[in-house]
């Protein structure tokens, strides 16, 4: 085989290796549940292709947030493997970015200047940030444009609506372009309106850029709006034991949200969420299970 053979080889390799990929992942928060055998959440396989948009859902305290520790290095499986692009996840990831629901803007800094904060503290643009500032502040006021906050860029969180404070998080969390990005619950203090509003402006921004996205939410529209793939958590301990595939064409408009086709879904999805909150606490007979992960 030829170089050029090599190449188109390690490039289709490269394509079907999954950018996120969870093998048989427990966690057990010290080593005294450890040894009892209480984990938080158990037997996580999941495999994300590089680019894709998931989101988990589920019933309250099933381990979503669990599983963003241990997706973003915060917390180590004590059983498993968890491998990002290909490497080992032994610590927090430089190349992920995390949005919350709470916006945790520093009140004393401007909105541009939250926004730079992760390269005043991430290598290696910490290093370079004093020769870079402009470079990095004009990256910075160009992210806010794209997400309506032309104008306020200079303003401080507390002039700012709380729709407006996401925003910005969101644009800090992108600032050092990450190729992943983890959202808890960012949406979800926020009104109707504005909550929609945001799900266009995430659309548009994961549309330019195809980072991968997981998104943590209890708002089944929303997961079905902005997901490729849902995955549904069962509680006690939290493993995923339904996967929805969302095969709504994109780009999506919000007049998709109307739809019998998108109707069903939800509803498809909250009866999944029912059946796991239940006594015996398992999905929909229906429901098609979460796949094994490829050897």
């Amino acid at each position: 085989m030829g170089a050029r053979g090599h190449f188109y080889l390690k490039s289709m390799q490269a394509e079907a290796s999954p950018f996120v990929d969870f093998r048989d992942v427990w966690l057990a928060y010290n080593d005294e549940l450890l040894a009892q055998n209480h984990f938080a959440v158990e037997a996580i396989d999941l495999q994300v292709r590089r680019g894709e948009f998931i989101a988990i859902v589920g019933p309250s305290g099933c381990g979503k947030s669990t599983f963003m520790k241990l997706a973003t290095g915060l917390k180590k499986p004590s059983r498993g493997s968890i491998h990002i692009d290909g490497r080992p996840v032994t610590g927090p990831l430089k190349i992920s970015g995390m949005a919350f629901q709470a916006p945790s803007l520093l009140p004393w800094r401007t909105a541009v200047d939250n926004v730079l904060l992760p390269l005043e503290i991430v290598e290696p643009h910490r290093s370079q940030f004093k020769a870079k500032r402009k470079e990095y502040e004009e990256r910075a006021r160009t992210l806010l444009r794209k997400v309506g906050l032309a104008g306020y860029e200079d303003k401080f969180p507390w002039q700012l609506s709380g729709g407006m404070q996401q925003r910005a998080s969101i644009c800090r969390a992108l600032i050092h372009e990450p190729q992943m990005l983890l959202l808890d619950e960012p949406f979800g203090a926020l009104d109707a309106f504005t909550r929609e509003e945001l799900w266009c402006i995430l659309r548009d921004l994961w549309m330019e850029q195809r980072f991968n996205v997981i998104l943590v939410t209890h708002d089944l529209r929303e997961s079905v709006f902005l997901a490729d793939t849902v995955y549904v958590m069962g509680k006690s301990p939290g493993r995923f034991v339904v996967r929805r595939e969302i095969e709504l064409p994109r780009p999506r408009d919000l007049e998709v949200t109307y739809t019998p086709t998108f109707s069903d879904i939800v509803h498809e999805l909250r009866g999944h969420i029912g059946a796991v909150r239940s006594p015996g606490g398992k999905p929909a007979p229906h429901a098609p299970r979460a796949p094994e992960p490829t050897p």
